[in-house]
């Protein structure tokens, strides 16, 4: 399976057949998932915790930092479809919606390049 070949229905489907295989909905209360995200997140950014912003780069030359920022990003996906599934949001509508409003925020003819602080 592949980017290319796997829809969002279909990891939405492998998340949810893991929880329910260990029966762990009752700990799956969108409170729980918040956090746990949260949580992934923290880890997948210690990976990068002391690197410069070229170091980071480089990540995608070392096999071992690379396999584990991977392991570290699916974590953090598998908590969004996680939250995604309990909360009945349905992601592809959800980040459409926000990149129509990240658009009219940030117009392309403004922020091109740069960002700026107000």
């Amino acid at each position: 399976m592949t980017d290319e070949r796997t829809t969002i229905a279909e990891l939405r489907q492998l998340v949810a057949d893991f929880v329910a295989e260990r029966q762990w909905e009752v700990f799956h209360a969108p409170k729980n998932l918040a956090m746990s995200l949260a949580i992934e997140a923290a880890e997948l950014m210690e990976h990068f915790q002391w690197l410069t912003v070229d170091e980071s780069r480089q990540v995608v030359g070392n096999a071992r930092a690379l396999s584990d920022v991977a392991d570290e990003l699916a974590d953090v996906t598998c908590y969004v479809v996680a939250l995604a599934n309990a909360l009945g949001i349905d992601l592809s509508d959800a980040v459409r919606t926000k990149m129509l409003k990240n658009a009219v925020k940030y117009p392309h003819e403004e922020f091109r390049g740069r960002f700026k602080r107000d």
